[in-house]
């Protein structure tokens, strides 16, 4: 008698008492197969164990502020998402790829869900959009200092099609009262499957929130190479370590109305020479991005110089030119130019 399984699922092939049977080493899910040969008096018994990867698409969504790229960094366990204390930071759909033994899942940091302004914002809400039709799972992300009904008006405009689980962020700052109330209200809501409190920017909880996730996985083979974190290239990287340091060292406007597009990225025998430029949309904004004398532009460029580095593990020149394009964030040229298209 012989088990049949899928050829690509199969490691190495074992024979015992003339009865053929394989098995699949990937730890997972286990099934079990009894194997009667009648060749042996009372029916001897075999047992196969076939283990099958969990691999799906987990997206992250949630209003501005909520913690989803911090959520996404913890989850990774590797800064892939940049993070700043303002909102809007996040303006791209951010891939993170985690595999382990018996899961691959590709998660999914998304831009915060706004009413759109200009037309940005409205490409932002397309990736929102985007991420709702290839996902296997919705990560609904909710701080638990947030105005719940609001949140729960945004999570049911969203019209979910797959499961969702309601992470509940930042529980650290609630007494168990008010967790317990959060946990109870969203609980009750039609889209949520289950709820788990974190804190995502001290890691608790997130372990628990991994194996909640495997729940609602399908089983399959990995997407990606199980060293491949990421779908985005280095240069995409580079520029998002830049606008952090922007949200970071400038004050009202001037993060909303900057982005970054790496121009050169040229890999020498001693050092990466790159060459960025930061695009604002007034004159009076670039005065105000390079500083008196330039100490502004510089402290920027030490800044994200820095973090470049330890991100690629290579020593790094870095050269920013500060660029005016009026109303870039209405103009689709330019958002096709720089990447938000």
């Amino acid at each position: 008698m012989k088990v049949v399984v899928p050829l690509e699922w199969c490691e190495w092939t074992k024979w015992v008492s003339n009865v053929d049977y394989t098995i699949i080493r990937n730890s997972g899910v286990f099934h079990v197969f009894r194997i009667y040969d009648p060749r042996h008096a009372g029916a001897f018994l075999f047992y196969t164990f076939a283990s099958f990867m969990k691999a799906g698409f987990v997206t992250i969504f949630g209003r501005p502020n909520a913690g989803k790229s911090t959520l996404l960094n913890a989850l990774m366990g590797e800064k892939l998402a940049i993070v700043s204390p303002k909102v809007q930071t996040t303006r791209h759909r951010i891939k993170g790829i985690l595999t382990e033994p018996g899961y691959q899942v590709i998660f999914s940091d998304t831009p915060g869900i706004i009413e759109p302004k200009y037309k940005l914002q409205e490409k932002m809400m397309h990736a929102v959009r985007q991420a709702l039709e290839d996902t296997d799972l919705a990560l609904l992300l909710v701080s638990i200092q947030e105005n719940w009904e609001e949140v729960n008006e945004v999570f049911e405009s969203l019209h979910l099609k797959v499961p969702a689980l309601v992470v509940i962020n930042k529980t650290d700052e609630a007494g168990e009262r008010k967790k317990e109330q959060a946990f109870a209200f969203f609980s009750s809501k039609t889209y949520c499957k289950s709820v788990a409190g974190i804190s995502a920017l001290k890691g608790k909880g997130v372990k628990e929130l991994i194996q909640q996730i495997l729940q609602y996985l399908p089983e399959g083979e990995p997407f990606f190479e199980e060293d491949q974190l990421t779908d985005l290239s280095t240069r995409f990287f580079v520029a998002e370590i830049i606008r952090e340091k922007i949200f970071y060292l400038y004050e009202e406007e001037i993060p909303y109305h900057a982005t970054v597009l790496v121009q050169e990225f040229k890999e020498k025998e001693t050092l990466v020479k790159i060459q960025a430029d930061i695009i604002v949309q007034r004159e009076s904004q670039k005065i105000i991005m390079i500083g008196e004398g330039g100490k502004k532009i510089k402290e920027l460029g030490t800044q994200a110089r820095k973090d470049i580095e330890a991100f690629i593990g290579r020593k790094v020149f870095l050269e920013l030119l500060v660029k005016v394009r009026e109303r870039w964030r209405d103009n689709d040229i330019y958002l096709k130019e720089y990447g938000y298209l």
